[in-house]
Order: structure tokens, then sequence, then C-alpha cells
């Protein structure tokens, strides 16, 4: 590769002009062509000779060859047919890379260490919560910049919601750096940012995690709501006891509209009702 984004940038351009293809914007193709970029994900993610790297969407395969010189193992997982069979050209010469054609949210993860990525935006959300599911030390993932800043929003702000209290008790999320859109081709119409994800053990107990996230998923459809109005309803669609309803509406909580409370006040409310 050439040593900036722009020679980067034309090799790309090379390949997709030689390949016939179009970025396809349903697929959410969008490269990188930032060399730098790659470098400081491989820099963010400290990843040591003996760990595995996941990646999600292959690409041309540009990350996934940095990869490879500092991992020990690399899985890869492209849905494109096409970026398949140009990427398996540029990392024949890499016997740890492991390119596996599907979709990322259907196909099984391997065991990874880590993960590296610049995945379609439009998988951000179920990918993070399939990521969530498997245990792994870190991710360094490129996201929408408003899907980011959702993941760390304050409560009572507007980026704040149920994907924020969702992902709270199972990882710290931290903000890294926001990308310009030129390290992109083509070049999105929305912002990037970088973000580090590692799992954490959850900051409280829950008597039932089926109920809070049920409990969540319904208090953020109504939002801006008394919370007390809305946990009524809850009860009487799930047909909860009124014992249930009594122990929770003890709670000054019920107080707050629904975007105020903390994901410590949706555990609360959740054990109550349990």
């Amino acid at each position: 590769m050439g040593k900036d984004g722009m020679n980067l940038k034309a090799r790309v351009s090379e390949l997709v002009e030689q390949s016939g293809m179009s970025p396809r914007q349903r697929l959410g193709q969008s490269f990188v062509v930032d060399e730098l970029l790659l470098g400081r994900l491989i820099k963010y993610a400290e990843i040591l000779p003996s760990e595995t790297v996941l990646e999600i969407g292959t690409g041309f395969g540009f990350l996934t060859e940095l990869l490879s010189r500092v991992a020990h193992q690399v899985y890869t997982i492209e849905l494109d047919r096409r970026l398949c069979q140009m990427a398996r050209e540029l990392l024949r010469g890499q016997k740890n890379v492991h390119l596996i054609e599907g979709d990322a949210l259907e196909v099984s993860f391997p065991e990874f260490d880590k993960v590296v990525s610049n995945p379609p935006y439009a998988i951000s959300s179920d990918l993070v919560f399939r990521l969530l599911r498997h245990t792994f030390r870190s991710g360094i993932l490129t996201f929408q910049t408003e899907f980011a800043r959702r993941l760390v929003a304050p409560s009572g702000t507007p980026e704040y919601g149920r994907l924020t209290v969702m992902v709270y008790p199972k990882a710290e999320v931290e903000l890294l750096e926001e990308v310009p859109r030129q390290s992109f081709y083509p070049t999105p119409r929305v912002d990037s940012t970088v973000v580090r994800i590692r799992l954490r053990r959850s900051p409280f107990t829950l008597k039932d995690v089926r109920m809070f996230e049920e409990l969540v998923r319904f208090m953020f459809t109504q939002r801006r709501r008394i919370s007390k109005k809305v946990v009524e309803r809850f009860v009487s669609e799930h047909c909860l006891s009124r014992a249930a309803l009594d122990e929770v509406f003890k709670l000054p909580q019920v107080d707050r509209r629904v975007y105020e409370l903390s994901p410590q006040d949706f555990a609360v409310m959740s054990n109550a009702l349990s």
C-alpha cells in the first residue's frame, strides 16, 4: 500500500473500476481509503502476537492484511461475493487469515480475543448486541457518529435511549476519535467515529434480565412521558400483578420522564416488577 491515504484511495478506485462493480449502498459499502486511519485502528487495538482477531466487513482486505501482520489468527467476514474474490487475491499469501463468506449477523463466530472492524453502518445495532453475547477482550470499531454518541449518551439528552441502557450493563464504551468523511470512498453523507468497547461485569444486579430488557424496550416507545403512566401500561399489557405495580409506584423514579431515568433506575424498577 502507499504511504498516504490518497494512494490508497487511488488503489481502491482502480479496484472498483477493474471489477466493474459499484459499491452497494444497500450493504453500506464505503471503503476506508486513509492508510493512517487503518494504522491507528491497529494501534488502538493493542493486539498481542498470541491473539485472534475478528473483522466484520473485509472489503478489499487492506485492514485484514495489516491485522495479519500483528495477530496470531484473523477471521474476517464478508457478505459480498465479488469482494471475497478480490480479497482472497490480496490475502493469498497470508496463512493466518481465514475469510468467511456470509452475513455477519447469521454466520457462526469463531472464538476471538479482539474485534477490529469498519462494519457496514446499517448493521451497527444488531452487530453490537451480537458481539456482546460473546466473550472477548476489547473491540475497536468505526460507527456512524450519531450511533456512537448514542452508545455513551448521558440520561436526559436527546441521544440517550434504549441502545444506551441495553449496552450499559454489558460494556464500557469510549469514543476515541472522529473520522473525516474524506477517509472513505465513496464519501458517505454521515460523520464517523472510532469507539473502543470493553466487556464488564454489570454494575447492578438484575433479578430477571428478560424483564429488564422488555421494560426498557417498552418504555422508550414513549420516552417523553412520565414513567408512572408508562409502567402502568406495561404492567397491564404484560398481565403482571397489581402488587407488582404497587411496588414500582413506591419508587421515586416513577415521577421522572422515561428519558431522564438512568440505567440503574431501570434496573430498580425492573427488579420491583420481578
